[in-house]
């Protein structure tokens, strides 16, 4: 087996061969600790019949373990100096696939359908960019791709607000917004000085399971989150203000949205951050009609 790629010594002889030097634009901090890739790795759950999709492998410290854990790994490296670089740290391994390509971009169905066919168990493994988590986050969620589940490293902050539960001050429409897809948990605290370069921020790594139905059932997904977002615009107003001054046409709909509120059972006077998903989603449906009927 080839030596581990994730050890300080290792990741600079790899860095001093290449002559790679780090983009601070690109949010690169590369693992140097196998046992932090170790437990990641077994967070996830892999098997021998486990297709994995990485996102940023860098120098592929995280890709090798992933690798020697499962069937497949698909990895979307956005920065072309590293293909050769992962070419040359990758080259024991035959079932990794590197696409050069930005995840935001790309269509990540079609690299499932083509890379992964006759594979049913996927997963999401990655030490994510911390500068474009949770667009990352929402976009693997909200494609409605055929995935069991995401085991990603981000920043703490991110993490607590992924996993944070109604009427702490972490909670948001981030937190319910992952909830509704997922099982989102907290699963290990990652310190600075496991990195190369160390970051400024400290790091998690977080667990998320999907459900095989959304865990509440709307009228209207997209207009759920809508409400959702609008409610924690200003997190100091009360939900009723926030609708107002968020909604389209917010103003001119007081009496529609106090109904609204009143139907879903829910005081104008609260504030955003103590509702739960249900109720959100009691309130999404009873704005719904509200919000979408034809002025005669």
């Amino acid at each position: 087996m080839a030596k581990d790629i994730a050890t300080p010594l290792r990741t600079k002889e790899i860095l001093q061969k290449h002559g790679f030097l780090f983009k601070k634009s690109l949010g690169q901090n590369f693992l140097i600790d196998p046992n932090i890739l170790l437990k990641i790795t077994s967070y996830a759950g892999l098997t021998k019949e486990t297709g994995v999709i990485e996102i940023g492998p860098g120098i592929g410290a995280l890709t090798e373990h992933l690798a020697r854990e499962s069937k497949k790994v698909v990895a979307f490296e956005i920065d072309q100096r590293l293909l050769p670089v992962l070419a040359d740290t990758l080259s024991a391994y035959k079932n990794i696939h590197i696409i050069h390509e930005d995840i935001l971009k790309a269509n990540v169905l079609d690299v499932i359908q083509h890379h992964f066919s006759g594979i049913t168990d996927l997963m999401v493994v990655a030490n994510l960019p911390y500068y474009v988590t949770t667009p990352i986050l929402l976009k693997l969620l909200e494609e409605n791709l055929p995935l069991r589940g995401l085991v990603v490293m981000m920043q703490k902050e991110v993490a607590n607000r992924i996993s944070a539960q109604p009427g702490t001050k972490d909670y948001g429409s981030l937190s319910i917004a992952v909830q509704y897809y997922t099982k989102a948990e907290q699963v290990m605290t990652v310190p600075k000085t496991v990195f190369m370069p160390q970051p400024n921020v400290e790091s998690a790594v977080v667990r998320l399971i999907k459900h095989e139905l959304p865990v509440v059932n709307v009228k209207d997904e997209a207009f759920f989150f809508q409400v959702t977002r609008a409610s924690f615009a200003q997190r100091r107003k009360t939900i009723f203000n926030n609708l107002i001054n968020q909604l389209t046409n917010g103003k001119n709909k007081k009496t529609e949205i106090l109904d609204a509120l009143e139907k879903a059972a829910i005081d104008p006077g609260r504030r955003g951050e103590t509702l739960s998903i249900e109720e959100f989603a009691r309130l999404s449906d009873a704005l719904y009609i509200p919000f979408h009927e034809q002025p005669l």
